[in-house]
């Protein structure tokens, strides 16, 4: 197989781990929206932290497949992954608390339509 197929096959692979990450993100970030704790990692209670485990350790596990899949496509690393990752953690007393926080991300996710 020819070199750009290889590459167009992997791409359009990309594009779809890309929306299963996305689709994934969106369902966390409703159940965080609607009360359930712990996707943002602000609490240090066990039972939160392992409930959510398994969400995290897919959004992570696509998101490196989909970082290693951009490199090889020579692409910018995948902003969605980096910038979830990087709201994680410990915050201010003054910051939103992990449902705001949620509902925030699910404007920017799903801007309304005009």
């Amino acid at each position: 197989m020819a070199k750009p197929d290889r590459l167009a096959r992997l791409d359009a692979q990309r594009e779809d781990l890309e929306t299963d990450y996305r689709d994934t993100l969106v369902a966390a970030l409703e159940k965080t929206a609607a009360g359930s704790l712990g996707l943002f990692d602000r609490t240090q209670d066990r039972r939160v932290r392992a409930a959510i485990a398994p969400t995290i350790a897919a959004l992570t596990e696509m998101g490196t497949d989909i970082d290693a899949m951009r490199d090889r496509l020579m692409l910018e690393p995948f902003a969605l992954h980096r910038d979830f990752f990087a709201a994680r953690g410990p915050v201010s007393a003054s910051a939103v608390g992990e449902q705001k926080e949620a509902r925030l991300w699910l404007d920017r996710l799903n801007p309304p339509s005009p």
